[in-house]
């Protein structure tokens, strides 16, 4: 993953799978994941570029400590 554009960081332990963020992400790059995490439900995962950095997905979420998104300083 390129550390220097936009990316969000998904904190697998909370995510619901919802699927909230991945419906709310204009460039499509969130995605359900396969695996499941111990509470049982499957996170969702960055297909790993095409972030922009909009937030979408962050204040889409209903978990507080699920996701964040890092904006590289330039």
């Amino acid at each position: 993953m390129d550390k220097t554009t936009p990316y969000p960081q998904i904190n697998a332990l909370e995510c619901k799978s919802c699927g909230r963020c991945v419906d709310a992400c204009p460039k499509k790059c969130l995605e359900i994941g396969n695996e499941l995490n111990v509470r049982g439900y499957r996170p969702v995962v960055y297909k790993g570029e095409g972030c922009i950095g909009c937030a979408s997905c962050f204040y889409t979420c209903p978990e507080p400590y699920a996701l964040e998104i890092h904006i590289p300083k330039k």
